[in-house]
């Protein structure tokens, strides 16, 4: 930079969720390194970044049009970029060794108009805004199959794949052959991932599971970004309601309950003593 002549690029490199990684830069030609193809025709510019020494949260914005092959609307609106983690290089381009990493986050809210798109770039801090803490209730917290519950979902009997036979209501009611081997209502309240198709790669939140004559219905809380297709496979994971009782009986996975079954709920504070009745002081049945 000192020398008059400036021969500096930035490069991105985005990881989604899914595994797949996608390089871009701002030179006029590719640039290849980390074992990244950086892909010149995307267009991409990055306005200038904002960090800082202390924990605030580190601010910038990308901008470009939708010109890339491997990045298309298509996938911005299935939500395969949300939280994708994201680093921007400068890179001298006659030697790609010679670059420094200029910022490091994941992407924020990504708006899309006319064939373009912007995105908000979250600094490695930006977690440290959010509110934490653990929540005392009658319910567990953990999402099933995670570290804390320790269940494996992959155990016989918890999960089913089948193919869609019909799709309604944009992806949110999905209609399966008949799942003899589990029980109407089994899913209810678990995940189903799509694995192939137009919507591979994403999952629904089940809100209902139940028989419809000689067929087994799905129905989501949400559509997914990208709509599935009948021939679609799908993985089904059974659901759980987080109440002990099911962790226990459903699952025999008690031990790792992270609720409080026993605490009382708000409507103790409105009960009154009954002369019918013990008060022992001793739990409430």
């Amino acid at each position: 930079m000192s020398g008059g002549t400036s021969t500096l690029a930035r490069a991105w490199a985005l990881s989604r969720r899914d595994g797949r990684v996608l390089g871009f830069t701002d030179h006029d030609r590719d640039l290849d390194f980390d074992g990244i193809l950086f892909r010149a025709e995307t267009g991409m510019t990055a306005k200038a970044l904002m960090q800082t020494t202390g924990l605030s949260t580190d601010n910038t914005e990308a901008s470009g049009a939708l010109s890339s092959a491997g990045l298309t609307e298509a996938d911005i609106f299935a939500g395969r970029y949300d939280a994708a983690e994201l680093r921007i290089w400068q890179v001298d381009w006659t030697s790609v060794t010679d670059r420094q990493l200029l910022f490091r986050g994941t992407l924020g809210e990504i708006t899309r108009a006319g064939g373009a798109f912007r995105v908000e770039l979250r600094g490695l801090s930006e977690p440290l805004s959010r509110g934490a803490g653990r929540v005392f209730g009658a319910l567990c917290p953990v999402v099933l199959g995670d570290s804390a519950c320790g269940f494996d979902l992959a155990s016989p009997g918890y999960f089913d794949l089948c193919q869609i036979t019909a799709v309604a209501e944009s992806g949110a009611l999905l209609t399966l052959p008949p799942l003899e081997t589990h029980a109407s209502g089994w899913f209810t309240a678990g995940r189903v991932r799509f694995l192939d198709g137009a919507a591979g790669g994403l999952t629904g939140l089940i809100k209902r599971d139940h028989n419809a004559g000689d067929a087994r219905q799905i129905e989501l809380w949400a559509a997914p970004g990208a709509t599935p297709a009948p021939g679609d496979a799908i993985r089904l994971e059974a659901g759980c309601d987080k109440r002990f009782a099911t962790c226990r009986e459903k699952f025999a996975n008690q031990v790792n309950f992270r609720g409080f079954p026993h605490i009382p709920g708000e409507d103790w504070l409105t009960l009154m003593p009954r002369g019918d009745g013990v008060n022992d002081g001793g739990r409430r049945r």
